[in-house]
C-alpha cells in the first residue's frame, strides 16, 4: 500500500531535501549524493518512494522532477519558507495578536528572514535604536509607527535631524491627544522641520509599535490577550526591510498629515 502524499513529503528528511534539490533542475546522483552528503545505498530506497509516487524520474543516473512533482513542490516551498520563520520563536509567534497585519502580508510572512527576538533590560529598554543597529545614522530615512512615545524622543528626533535623516511618524489618536496636551511645544518645534513627516493614523492600533530604515526593522506586538511586555522582534534582512515597508504604507493610506499640533 503506497503512502499518502503528505508521509511522503513530510515524514523523511531524505526525501523532502531530493525534492527541494531538484526544484531548479536535474541533478546527477553524485550531485545528489554530494549536496545532501549521504550514501548511495542510504537514498537509493528514498527516491524508489518518490519514483513510486511519481514525484520523481530518472534516466542515465539523473533524476528530475515530474510534472506532478513540480506541482508540489512548488507549493511545498511557500510552507517550508513560512514555517522557518515561525519556527524560529513559535512560542512568540503563538502568543502574540497578529491582527494588525493584513492578510497580503501575512501570506508573505517568509520574507521575515534573519530575525530574533530580542527582551532587552529595563536599562536598554529605551535605547533600542542605539543598541541594535549603531549604523541607523547612516540611514536616509527612519519610518515609525506607533502608539507610544519613547521618554527621550526629544533628543532622539533632534539627532535624527542634525544627521540630515528624514523621519515619517505615524501615531495613533490616543498619542496625538497626548502630544498636543503635554508636549505641544515639542511638537510644534518638530513638525517646522522639513525633514519630520507626522501623521495620525485614524483606526485602531493593535500593537505598540513597528520602526524600520533601510538595513533593520523592529516590530514590537501585543499579547493575544492585549497585554504587553518588552519583547520585540528585530529583522536584519533586505526581505523584512521590504515587508516593514509595504506595512508601513498599508498604515499610511488610512492615515491623514498633521500640519499643525
Amino acid at each position: 500500500m503506497k503512502k499518502s502524499l503528505l508521509d511522503v513529503l513530510f515524514m523523511s528528511e531524505k526525501r523532502k531535501a531530493v525534492l527541494l534539490l531538484l526544484e531548479d533542475g536535474a541533478k546527477e546522483m553524485d550531485t545528489i549524493l554530494n549536496s545532501l552528503k549521504t550514501s548511495r545505498q542510504s537514498l537509493l530506497p528514498q527516491i524508489k518512494i518518490l519514483k513510486e509516487h511519481h514525484l520523481v524520474t530518472h534516466y542515465n543516473d539523473t533524476y528530475e522532477l515530474t510534472t506532478v512533482g513540480k506541482l508540489i513542490v512548488d507549493a511545498m516551498i511557500p510552507l517550508l519558507n513560512k514555517s522557518e520563520v515561525l519556527d524560529a520563536d513559535i512560542d512568540y509567534w503563538g502568543s502574540r495578536n497578529l491582527d494588525f497585519i493584513p492578510s497580503y502580508l501575512l501570506e508573505k510572512i517568509s520574507q521575515l528572514r534573519n530575525c530574533e527576538i530580542i527582551n532587552p533590560s529595563l536599562t536598554e529598554l529605551f535605547t533600542i535604536h542605539k543598541s541594535h543597529n549603531p549604523e541607523y545614522k547612516e540611514s536616509p530615512s527612519v519610518y515609525t509607527v506607533t502608539t507610544i512615545l519613547y521618554p527621550d524622543f526629544d533628543s532622539i528626533l533632534t539627532e535624527m535631524f542634525e544627521n540630515n535623516i528624514d523621519f515619517y511618524y505615524i501615531v495613533s489618536q490616543e498619542l496625538l491627544d497626548k502630544i498636543r496636551t503635554e508636549y505641544q511645544d515639542e511638537f510644534s518645534k518638530f513638525i517646522k522641520n522639513k525633514s519630520f513627516n507626522m501623521y495620525v493614523y485614524n483606526k485602531e492600533m493593535k500593537f505598540l509599535y513597528f520602526t524600520f530604515d533601510n538595513v533593520h526593522s523592529l516590530i514590537s506586538m501585543l499579547k493575544n490577550n492585549g497585554e504587553f511586555d518588552n519583547k520585540f522582534m528585530l529583522c536584519r534582512s533586505q526581505s523584512a526591510v521590504d515587508w516593514t515597508k509595504e506595512l508601513f504604507e498599508y498604515y499610511r493610506k488610512d492615515s491623514t498629515p498633521i500640519t499643525e499640533i
